[in-house]
Formats: C-alpha cells, structure tokens, sequence
C-alpha cells in the first residue's frame, strides 16, 4: 500500500521566500521508509483560515490519506496550527502527540511547550510536527512505525490490531 501523502510546512518566513524549507525536506526523506508519496507539498504562512482551508481540501478530495504539517506548534503568538488542525478534525489521535512529546522531552524540556495534535478527517490523517528539521526527525521517528497501520485502519482494513 502506497500512503499518498500531503506536507504543509506553516512558516510566515518561508511563505514569503525568506527562508529555505529544511524541514519539509526531511518529512520526504523519512516517508520513503514506508512507502509514502510526497503528492502535495506548501509552503503556507501562519495564517488559521488559509491552513483550514488547504487542510479541509487535501482532506475532502478523496486523494490524500496523510498530511503532515510542520511549523506553527509551539506557544507563539503565530503559532495556530493545532487550532486549524482541531476545527477540521473529526477524530482525535492523541496518543501520537503524546508519543511525540514524551520522547522529545528526553531530549529537550521546551518540549512542555509543544501543542501539537493528531487526529483524522474523513480518511485522511492530519499529524501535526515541530518546525525544526531537528525536531521533525525525532518526532516522526516516533510515530513512523504507527503510521501506515494507522492509515490501514482509518480506511477500514477489517484484520484485527493484536494480530499484526
């Protein structure tokens, strides 16, 4: 199974071309390892209706089974992505951001500070990353294992959970 994927990197810097995107980068390196396609990829500014909007039509269109946002998850003003991310979803995953912060905290406390959410749309799973490539990297390394799985399920593979 291929997971025809979505990235959206959410940076006011990057939208406006004053910054390259490294992260996005390496969401599409890692998403090889489960046979994921990079079919769309943004760049968007920290904008909340201009991220619903972009999240709502990947979801709707049938033709998109994950998104993976980086950018716009910590405490700063700007910082609206689990707020765009909530108003689509309707489905949380909240063991996936828990994953990802109990293992970013071995790392770094301002991991306390991570907002960021899961959770599903239609059959579309929307997962929510940090902004830093470095951050990307091992929050992804923790929930990549759970992904294809994950996406399997939402689209309704009947096999039973414990028996793979």
């Amino acid at each position: 199974m291929s997971i025809r994927t979505a990235i959206i990197t959410l940076s006011d810097k990057g939208a406006a071309g004053e910054r390259v995107d490294e992260s996005g980068k390496v969401i599409r390196e890692m998403i090889g390892a489960i046979n994921a396609s990079p079919d769309h990829y943004e760049i968007l500014p920290d904008d909340i209706d201009r991220i619903i909007e972009s999240l709502k039509r990947l979801s709707d269109s049938g033709a998109i089974d994950l998104i993976l946002t980086t950018g716009g998850t910590g405490v700063a003003p700007r910082d609206v992505t689990p707020e765009a991310t909530l108003a689509v979803i309707d489905r949380m995953l909240p063991g996936m951001a828990e994953a990802m912060r109990a293992e970013s905290f071995k790392q770094t406390p301002h991991a306390l500070i991570s907002r960021a959410v899961a959770g599903i749309r239609k059959q579309t799973l929307i997962v929510n990353l940090p902004g830093s490539p470095k951050a990307v990297r091992e929050n992804l390394a923790v929930i990549l294992p759970a992904l294809t799985h994950a996406v399997e399920k939402m689209k309704g593979d009947p096999a039973d959970c414990g028996n793979s």
